[in-house]
């Protein structure tokens, strides 16, 4: 299939591209590179630079390129970002995905694939989280990627949109061959801090917590490598073919991970010290987050390939070896 990645030069979207080529699938990118890198994308796959906000401009895309299918990862995703300033995220996740949603209706493009979030749950009443629960966020970004979903029913009944919404959990790791990896400006994910303490590249690692009702008094999280995710969102291709499908699927390993668990991970694959500060509890943070994805099995026959978090860090280790600097582009 033609594909269009958009935010395809970011952290899982060029992992979705990249296994979109390897599986014979024709991917194209737009991406406007504020938080994207173009070294992402590799250099046989058509790149388009352009702002979703310009409506005209993606429509001009859409119809050179033609898709089969438009894939959308380009998101504002930093959570205490979203409190400080959620007009920021309820233009750019909100009314630019719309503009993107209206420019495929008038291209006559109506498959879409949506990255979506378990945000959108808030703090779940029960553990695992199934797609089922309750939907309450408790910041803008997580309300922003609701809104979304919600626009995607009203198109998918009134439009004949069909679509699937993937709630991730914990995105983590890097491509196994260190081509492709996790290079964010600022950097807020748990595996890469964890690493530039170890190497020293990074101020010892915050460590938010560790009175929590846990095993080890830390967050539990459920962390999900990154190119699972991106095998997910091609699995779902053949079940969009339905006019009007609306599906939503949980994307993580239901295995639960403690933040101590993360820093001994990175410490037996790297062989260093990960130096740690111990803060008090964040507002907001739930003692434990992880998924309920036997949706995702059932229906589109998703394995995790990377089921643990030492197999996960050890791809996140490789990428960090063979691009200390990550893509150095910035």
């Amino acid at each position: 299939m033609k594909v269009l990645v958009v935010g395809g030069a970011g952290y899982i979207g060029s992992h979705c591209v990249r296994q979109l080529v390897l599986t014979g699938h024709r991917p194209a990118v737009l991406d406007n590179l504020v938080f994207g890198h173009r070294a992402a994308v590799g250099s046989e796959v058509p790149f388009h630079q352009a702002d979703l906000g310009d409506e005209e401009a993606v429509c001009r895309i859409l119809a050179e390129e033609r898709p089969d299918v438009v894939m959308h990862f380009a998101a504002y995703a930093f959570v205490g970002e979203s409190v400080a300033d959620p007009l920021k995220y309820y233009f750019n996740n909100c009314v630019c995905t719309l503009h993107l949603l209206r420019a495929m209706l008038r291209q006559d493009v109506k498959r879409f694939v949506f990255s979506s979030t378990c945000a959108t749950y808030g703090v779940p009443q029960s553990l695992p989280i199934v797609e089922a629960m309750p939907q309450a966020p408790i910041n803008p970004y997580g309300q922003t990627k609701l809104d979304i979903e919600n626009a995607l029913k009203s198109l998918a009944h009134a439009q004949g949109l069909s679509f699937a919404a993937f709630r991730y959990f914990n995105a983590a790791g890097a491509a196994n061959d260190g081509s492709l990896g996790e290079d964010h400006i600022p950097e807020t994910h748990l595996i890469p801090l964890a690493i530039a303490a170890a190497v020293g590249q990074g101020p010892p690692l915050q460590l938010f917590g560790t009175d929590y009702p846990t095993p080890d008094g830390t967050c539990l999280r459920d962390y999900v490598h990154v190119d699972d995710l991106s095998r997910a969102h091609i699995a779902v291709f053949d079940a969009l073919a339905q006019p009007g499908a609306a599906l939503f699927y949980n994307l993580g390993t239901g295995t639960p991970t403690s933040v101590r668990e993360v820093i001994a991970a990175v410490e037996e694959v790297t062989g260093l010290r990960v130096p740690v500060i111990e803060q008090p509890r964040r507002a907001g943070d739930p003692p434990a987050l992880y998924a309920d994805a036997r949706k995702a099995r059932v229906e589109l026959g998703w394995t995790p390939e990377y089921p643990e978090i030492r197999s996960i860090v050890a791809t996140a280790w490789r990428w960090h070896q063979s691009h200390p600097r990550g893509y150095a582009d910035r």
